[in-house]
C-alpha cells in the first residue's frame, strides 16, 4: 500500500458497529446474584476463620494443660551390658559350646582351650615346690645338726685345754729337777715340745668351735622366725604352682554373666591370643534407654521424673513405664572422634543433644522382651521439677560383679597346701595313679556341673 492511500483511509470515519441490546441494558436477576454470591464466599471466610482461631485456642488449651507438662523425643534407643568374652591366657581352641542366640547362664563354658601345655607347667611348679619344700626342711634339720657339732668342737677344745695344762704341769715340775740332773735334758726338751703340741690342738679346737658356730648362724639366718610353709623359697614355688593352676583352670571359658550369646567368631582349631574378642554375652533382663533430648529440653528435666515409653518393634499397643535415672555429663559432639567445631571457619550451628538415662520396669521388660539397639519413643512427665539434675555419690560399692572366676582360687590353694604337707613330713603324698585318675581341675568343675545341672542346656559343641 502506499503512503497515500493509508493517508486517506486514515481521513475516512469508521463504521459505526452494531452493539447487542442485552449488553446495554443488564437484566435485574443476573444483577441481584452478584452480592447474593459475594455473602456466601464472606460467610465461608468467616466460618473457616472461625473454624481456625478455635482450632488454635484448643490447641492452646491443651498445650498449656497437657503438653506444656511433657518434654518427647523419638531419639532414644536401647542399651544393655554387652560383655565380651576374651581368654585370659593364649591356646588353640577345641570345643565351642554356644553359638549366637543362644542362652547361657553364668559360669557354663563357652569355649575349651587345649590344656596340654598348661597341664605340663603345672607338673613343673608342683615339682619345684616339693623340692623348695625339701630343701628348706633340709636347712631346718641342718641346725640341729650344727648345734651338735658345736657342742663336738667344744669338747675338743677342752680336751686340748686339759691336754695343755697336763703338759704346763709337767714343764713345772721337771724345770728345778734339771739342774739338779734328775731329770735329763733330752727329757724335759721332750715335755717341753708337749706344751707347743697341746696350745696348736688348743688353738685349732678353738676355730673349730668358732667356725662351726659362723655355720650355725649363717644357716639360722635363712630358717630364724619363720616355719617351712612361710619361707620365702616356698612361697616363691607356691605363688608359681597357683598361677599354673590359674592358666590350666582358665583353659575353660565361662560365662560371666547370664544372657544370650552374640558376634560369635571363635572357630574351632584357631589358635587364639589373650584378650582377643570371641564372642560377646548380652544380658537382656538388665537393659535401659539412653534418650537424647535436646538442649531447650533439660532445663525441666530431673533425675526420678516417671518416662513412658514405646518401642518401634511393639508399636503403640505396649507401653513401657520408667524412670530417669541420670542425665549425660556431656553431649555427643563432646565424645566425638570428630568434634564439630573448629578453626577453620566452616562451622555450622547444630543443636545439641544429651543422652538421659531411663531406668525401665523390670517386670515390663520381662513381659516384652527388647533388644540392644531398638529404637524407643520417650515421654516425661516434667510436671515435678524439684529432683536434682545431678546424680550424687552412688550408696552401692558395685554396680555388676561375677564369682565364676573365684573357683579356681580355692582349688589352687588346696593343691598347694597339699603339696607342702606332703613333702614336709606331716602326711604321705597322694598316690600317683590316683592324682591322674582326679586332676585338679576335676575338682573345680565338679561343683559347677552339679550347679549347671538344674539349667536348660543350650546347644551342643559345635
Amino acid at each position: 500500500m502506499k503512503p497515500d492511500d493509508a493517508e486517506r483511509l486514515s481521513e475516512q470515519p469508521l463504521a459505526a458497529t452494531p452493539v447487542p441490546a442485552a449488553t446495554l441494558v443488564a437484566p435485574p436477576a443476573a444483577a441481584a446474584a452478584v452480592p447474593s454470591d459475594n455473602g456466601r464466599r464472606r460467610t465461608a471466610l468467616l466460618g473457616v476463620t472461625g473454624v481456625v482461631l478455635l482450632g488454635l485456642i484448643a490447641y492452646g488449651i491443651y498445650w498449656a494443660l497437657v503438653l506444656n507438662h511433657f518434654e518427647s523425643t523419638d531419639n532414644a534407643y536401647v542399651q544393655g551390658n554387652v560383655v565380651q568374652l576374651t581368654p585370659q591366657v593364649a591356646g588353640t581352641v577345641i570345643a565351642i559350646s554356644a553359638d549366637d542366640t543362644d542362652f547361657v547362664k553364668a559360669g557354663q563354658p563357652l569355649v575349651k582351650l587345649d590344656p596340654a601345655d598348661a597341664r605340663v607347667a603345672l607338673d613343673q611348679a608342683e615339682a619345684q615346690l616339693a623340692q623348695a619344700v625339701r630343701e628348706t626342711r633340709t636347712w631346718f634339720v641342718n641346725n640341729g645338726a650344727l648345734k651338735a657339732q658345736i657342742a663336738a668342737r667344744e669338747a675338743d677344745a677342752a680336751r686340748a685345754q686339759s691336754d695343755l695344762s697336763r703338759a704346763q704341769d709337767d714343764v713345772s715340775r721337771r724345770a728345778p729337777l734339771v739342774a739338779t740332773g734328775a731329770v735329763g735334758k733330752e727329757e724335759f726338751n721332750h715335755v717341753t715340745s708337749q706344751v707347743a703340741v697341746a696350745k696348736t690342738a688348743l688353738a685349732a679346737a678353738e676355730s673349730g668351735t668358732a667356725a662351726a658356730r659362723e655355720q650355725l648362724a649363717s644357716n639360722q639366718s635363712l630358717t630364724e622366725g619363720i616355719s617351712v610353709e612361710q619361707h620365702p623359697n616356698v612361697l616363691r614355688a607356691a605363688a608359681r604352682v597357683r598361677e599354673a593352676y590359674l592358666a590350666l583352670t582358665r583353659a575353660d571359658l565361662l560365662a560371666p554373666v547370664d544372657g544370650y550369646v552374640a558376634r560369635r567368631s571363635v572357630q574351632l582349631g584357631q589358635r587364639v591370643q589373650a584378650g582377643t574378642p570371641l564372642m560377646s554375652v548380652i544380658a537382656l533382663k538388665d537393659v535401659w534407654v539412653d534418650a537424647n533430648f535436646k538442649e531447650g529440653q533439660l532445663r525441666n528435666l530431673r533425675i526420678g521424673q516417671p518416662v513412658e515409653l514405646q518401642a518401634d518393634v511393639y508399636g503403640k499397643k505396649v507401653d513401657y513405664h520408667g524412670t530417669i535415672e541420670g542425665l549425660g555429663a556431656g553431649t555427643g559432639a563432646a565424645f566425638a572422634l570428630l568434634p564439630a567445631q573448629n578453626a577453620t571457619g566452616n562451622w555450622i550451628k547444630v543443636v545439641q543433644r544429651v543422652p538421659v538415662r531411663i531406668a525401665l520396669d523390670p517386670k515390663e521388660v520381662a513381659e516384652h522382651p527388647l533388644r540392644v539397639g531398638l529404637s524407643m519413643d520417650a515421654k516425661v512427665d516434667i510436671t515435678k521439677t524439684g529432683g536434682r539434675m545431678l546424680a550424687e555419690a552412688s550408696q552401692s560399692p558395685t554396680h555388676a560383679t561375677t564369682a565364676v572366676f573365684d573357683d579356681g582360687k580355692g582349688a589352687a590353694e588346696a593343691d598347694v597346701q597339699r603339696i607342702i604337707a606332703a613333702n614336709s613330713g606331716r602326711s604321705a603324698p597322694a598316690p600317683v595313679a590316683q592324682r591322674q585318675a582326679a586332676p585338679p581341675v576335676a575338682a573345680v568343675r565338679a561343683d559347677r556341673a552339679a550347679s549347671l545341672a538344674q539349667a536348660p542346656a543350650s546347644t551342643a559343641t559345635h
